[in-house]
């Protein structure tokens, strides 16, 4: 959630496969849950980096994600992605869970998330906000 970048939120809270805590599943491997999480985060984090340096750019892994939010837009999906829209509520644009058909991001929807990463949020749009403040002043210079 938030930025798409190193201040993004990873909802550990809330994230399950098959109806199952990602923590829990995370617990039965033997490592250290809060090292998994940390490599997950980082490889997370800057996989532009990794994509990068696997093909020479970036472009590959923008056209996939960009395939996939077109098929949900012109098939009217309804699909529930973490897609980037304005939000009044952080008054700037984040990814948050949201609902996208024809008409674009039709609902946003802020998940359940512990206090820790409410305030990631937070932070996270707060970078946003900082970085649209430095793209204006630029402009009207």
């Amino acid at each position: 959630m938030g930025e798409h970048g190193t201040s993004e939120v990873l909802l550990w809270s809330s994230a399950s496969v098959g109806g199952i805590s990602v923590t829990d599943l995370l617990t039965q491997d033997g490592r250290s849950v809060e090292d998994t999480r940390g490599e997950i985060e980082n490889d997370i984090r800057y996989a532009n980096i990794t994509i990068i340096e696997g093909t020479g750019a970036s472009q590959y892994g923008i056209g996939a994600v960009s395939a996939r939010l077109v098929e949900a837009v012109l098939r009217d999906e309804r699909a529930v992605l973490p897609v980037a829209a304005y939000s009044s509520r952080y008054k700037v644009t984040l990814s948050l869970s949201s609902v996208l058909g024809a008409g674009g991001v039709q609902q946003m929807h802020v998940p359940t998330m512990t206090p820790e990463e409410h305030q990631a949020l937070l932070e996270s749009a707060q970078v946003l906000r900082d970085a649209a403040e430095r793209a204006v002043a630029v402009a009207t210079t």
